[in-house]
């Protein structure tokens, strides 16, 4: 079959659905929360389980996808995951009660991780190091758009046909997916690592990656950043619709104002020319200006949606440059490895990221002051991993076929 340049526009297109599956699992459905604890006769925390089984699935998954992916290639493994999305979605339809609902998350994360790692390790096959960052950044600015209407629609369908109606879209997403996968495209991985899948090569390779400063500290910045989009995405249904008293579409509005922020700062990312460890300290101190700004107005009692609003929006467009910059950084210098690092940095981040969100739901107290502390806290370990481990590192050589493990003698 004759399918199209993966350095394309179509194939371009077909990786930001892909990476998008992430964020648009966890972002649609968030207005339909409350709907789902009334339903389920759920607490707050249990249905906090939905999106952190999620988020951990799709954390360890990733540790699973970056080496298939270098060992068998790339697409066999994408569409084995995307294939599972599609089913794990179907499931969380179908699901009689809120443990069958959360065994579906599972599946989902586990699946739907594969298009995420993949998807940079695609970027970097095509693009090589030089031109990753900014490829990856103009995916990150055209994958907002996704989770910016997200909500909205999240919001509209509660509103107008249940909490399963959400996951009706999920599945049509990864429908959709599945067959762009299966039509568009063509393998991009051309040398390799036949012994990737081995115990000890894995570990040994793991164990080589994390023994570059500049690859742990891109990792961590990523993982910091992240986690305060996470402990927003936990806590903001509750605190917009049960604290400050929005409706759940009006919720998706001012949801879809913070991935405009995301946008506008991947946007700066991908113009950028400073490279990937000056664009990752100015994210940085975006981060932590705007959740410094959030927590003090949450903590001093002038909370109420301006205050906690704009100063999202602000970090987010500082994680719109972080995310881009710290991926490329980390997974440039290893192209023949490049599944396997991209996996160690999804791992690294969207594990954090669980963590966090879990804290912020078990946290909840009817007012913002959990979600306000997670986000003001990723912003200040962001800084703090900049200055302890990227700042001043030696930038680590390309790999060569020496850096790999070897094939044992026969």
């Amino acid at each position: 079959m004759n399918r199209p340049d993966p350095a394309g526009g179509t194939v371009t297109a077909l990786l930001v659905v892909l990476v998008a599956l992430g964020p648009i699992s966890t972002d649609l459905y968030l207005p339909s929360l409350p709907a789902m604890g009334r339903a389920f006769d759920a607490d707050v925390p249990t249905i906090q389980l939905t999106l952190s089984v999620y988020m951990v699935a799709f954390a360890l998954g990733q540790l699973i996808y970056g080496p298939l992916s270098d060992r068998f290639g790339r697409r066999a493994p994408l569409l084995w995951g995307t294939g599972l999305y599609f089913a794990a979605s179907l499931l969380c339809i179908l699901a009689p009660s809120i443990e069958w609902l959360i065994a579906g998350r599972l599946l989902q994360g586990i699946g739907g991780c594969a298009g995420q790692v993949i998807a940079r390790a695609v970027v970097r096959d095509v693009h090589g190091r030089a031109d990753a960052g900014r490829v990856l950044a103009k995916i990150a600015a055209a994958m907002g758009i996704a989770p910016a209407i997200g909500p909205a629609i999240g919001g509209m369908l509660t509103d107008a046909f249940g909490w399963a109606a959400c996951f009706w879209a999920l599945s049509m997403a990864g429908g959709f997916a599945l067959l762009g996968t299966a039509l568009l495209l063509r393998e991009t991985n051309h040398t390799r690592a036949n012994q990737a899948l081995g115990p000890r090569a894995l570990a040994k390779t793991f164990a080589g990656l994390l023994r570059h400063r500049q690859f742990t500290g891109f990792a961590l910045a990523a993982t910091a950043s992240y986690s305060g989009l996470f402990a927003w995405i936990s806590g903001s249904s509750f605190v917009f619709i049960e604290v400050f008293g929005l409706a759940p579409d009006v919720y998706g509005y001012c949801f879809a104002s913070i991935v405009v922020g995301f946008m506008i700062g991947a946007q700066i990312a991908s113009r950028l020319s400073v490279g990937p460890v000056r664009a990752v300290a100015i994210g940085a101190t975006l981060n932590l200006i705007g959740g410094a700004a959030m927590l003090i107005a949450v903590a001093g009692g002038f909370a109420t949606i301006a205050t906690v609003l704009a100063p999202m929006i602000l970090y987010m467009v500082g994680m719109g440059i972080v995310l881009p910059s710290a991926q490329a950084g980390a997974i440039g210098p290893f192209p023949r490895q490049a599944g396997a690092a991209s996996s160690l940095v999804g791992t690294a981040q969207y594990g954090l990221a669980a963590f966090t969100g879990l804290a912020v739901g078990h946290g909840f107290d009817l007012s913002a002051l959990p979600m306000a502390l997670g986000v003001g806290l990723s912003g200040a370990a962001a800084v703090i991993v900049y200055l302890w481990l990227i700042r001043g590192a030696p930038d680590p050589a390309e790999e060569g076929p020496e850096d790999l493990p070897k094939e044992p003698k026969v």
